[in-house]
């Protein structure tokens, strides 16, 4: 163990072991799976980020050696722990640089996010010098201001390869898109028990993949758009979905992001008059239903059950505030003056 932590010191790691782990020390081939919490400080003691706490929720990290994780600092400290083993680790810049990067993805996981999201498609240096803003005041600064960082791990679980099944974010990009039609197919099958939830998860983890393929690509080439013409029916049903949570907004955004590309989705400007109409958007769903009708005239019975469905709704908060607001400037109805006897 002393051996280790000065080959790790000369690397520019010095290691603190706050708890000792179990058993022997393992090994780790490649495609060996570690999950482990780790907690991410300034040396002045300020946390920027931890896995206990990142999103509201105790989600430990998951890490398969060999997959040339963005931040290689993170599998070199690993491997020189025991399952069940808490140890600090401070490393010095050449090991915390592409950080700010790392933490923006693991943010925007946490939250249900792309974790490409807000990245520029370029390689992971190339950001670091674009001043490109990450969306977090912190890792900005970290970004402009390159230091070392001091990251506290918990060894939880180590998984030789083939013991696990592999995680889609760790699967090559041929892998992946042999996976996508199946997780659609998953998010359909959900969707027909009417698990609705569920199934708006499968579709966006398979839209997050093939938008994780789709940053490899240079937007408007050939791949791209191979690539997006996937995406759009998943983005359909995850709309889809959406609408029956009651999330109209962001439906709103999705088809409108659709619409853009593709000026004669019909699917799309459906949707999106039907989000309109849910939040009073009167004009603008109807100026969609109009497009639907110009781009399908077959839809005419659908889309007329949806505009007198909405005039409907429209006449019934009309009628609401008519009588929340009655007698409100009624100065006739004002109460007698009191007087004194």
């Amino acid at each position: 163990m002393e051996e280790e932590a000065r080959k790790l010191l000369e690397e520019g790691i010095r290691k603190k072991l706050i708890s000792p782990g179990k058993g022997e020390q393992p090994t780790f081939p490649n495609g060996t799976k570690v999950i482990f919490h780790y907690r991410t400080s300034l040396c002045d003691g300020t946390v920027l980020d931890d896995s206990r706490t990142m999103g509201g929720r105790s989600k430990p990290m998951e890490l398969i050696l060999g997959k040339k994780f963005k931040l290689a600092a993170w599998e070199r400290i690993v491997i020189s722990m025991k399952q069940g083993e808490v140890a600090e680790f401070t490393c010095d810049t050449t090991h915390t640089a592409l950080y700010p990067l790392v933490s923006q993805s693991l943010r925007n996981i946490s939250v249900g996010k792309d974790p490409m999201e807000g990245q520029k498609h370029c390689c992971g240096i190339a950001q670091i010098h674009s001043h490109h803003s990450l969306g977090h005041k912190d890792l900005d600064h970290l970004q402009a201001n390159p230091q070392p960082l001091v990251f506290t791990i918990e060894l939880l679980e180590v998984l030789p390869p083939g013991s696990y099944q592999l995680d889609m974010w760790a699967m090559s990009d041929q892998e992946k898109l042999e996976l996508v039609p199946q997780i659609h197919e998953e998010g359909n099958v959900l969707f027909k028990q009417g698990k609705v939830k569920e199934a708006s998860e499968k579709y966006y983890s398979a839209i997050a993949c093939l938008k994780n393929l789709q940053m490899k690509e240079h937007p408007g080439d050939g791949g791209w758009i191979k690539l997006d013409l996937m995406i759009t029916p998943l983005l359909l049903n995850y709309c889809q979905c959406l609408l029956l949570q009651d999330q109209y907004y962001e439906v709103i955004e999705h088809c409108s992001s659709l619409v853009f590309k593709y000026e004669d989705n019909v699917k799309a400007y459906y949707k999106r008059a039907k989000a309109h109409a849910a939040v009073w958007n009167e004009e603008e769903a109807r100026a969609d239903f109009a497009k639907v009708l110009e781009l399908d005239p077959t839809l005419e019975a659908s889309v007329n059950k949806e505009l007198k469905a909405m005039e409907e709704r429209l006449r019934c908060k009309q009628q609401e505030e008519k009588g929340r607001y009655k007698g409100l400037f009624d100065f006739n109805t004002r109460p007698a003056a009191a007087t004194t006897g």
